[in-house]
């Protein structure tokens, strides 16, 4: 990478834009995945959690957290000479769903984040994407020292996934890792939308 101030603005040969939704449950990672693989300083909007989080927000597995999303999380990621991807991450908890549609305006698909451990929390997410976004996704599990390690086709058949969905395992602290899943989400947006296509033709 270059410098700061160069990795501030797009080359010059970037012809081409795409933009990627980032959700998940609470705590998955969302803000670290994007963290670790944007080439900007990502922009945050977390705050503090608060006495007025108790009751509403399970921290049930996430005894360290005490911070979270209230708008959304962005950064930036090229990943050719004339690709780049800008990233849109979600707030977790249900109350901020409402600013799901609106991020997912323009987006070729999303990535969804999942904790094995807190598996059920995914549920509602799936079916919050799938209700109000109709993008094409793909499912990262976020692999936290302590997760436990499901086959993908336990996973699919868990999450109630179709079989062409892509599962993927990364590591959200880890730049090659977290750009790998948002390849492999690319990849299979750009296959969906070519079928699309075709069974217009």
């Amino acid at each position: 990478m270059g410098s700061e101030s160069s990795e501030r603005y797009v080359a010059p040969t970037v012809i081409q834009s795409v933009k990627i939704l980032v959700v998940g449950a609470f705590g998955v990672g969302k803000t670290t995945l994007i963290g670790s693989v944007s080439e900007i300083e990502p922009l945050r909007t977390e705050e503090s959690m608060t006495a007025a989080s108790v009751g509403v927000d399970s921290l049930g597995g996430l005894d360290e957290k005490n911070t979270t999303t209230v708008a959304m999380d962005f950064g930036r990621i090229t990943i050719a000479s004339d690709t780049v991807l800008y990233l849109f991450g979600t707030p977790g908890q249900k109350r901020f769903w409402n600013l799901w549609e609106g991020l997912a305006d323009g987006a070729v698909g999303a990535l969804v984040l999942v904790d094995t451990r807190r598996i059920e929390d995914s549920f509602e997410v799936f079916d919050q994407l799938e209700l109000h976004t109709k993008v094409p996704f793909a499912v990262a599990v976020n692999e936290f020292p302590d997760s436990p390690r499901y086959e993908p086709e336990k996973l699919r058949e868990a999450l109630d996934l179709l079989p062409d969905t892509p599962i993927v395992y990364c590591d959200a602290r880890d730049r090659k890792s977290s750009a790998q899943t948002m390849m492999r989400l690319v990849e299979y947006a750009i296959a969906m939308r070519a079928e699309a296509g075709a069974a217009r033709a």
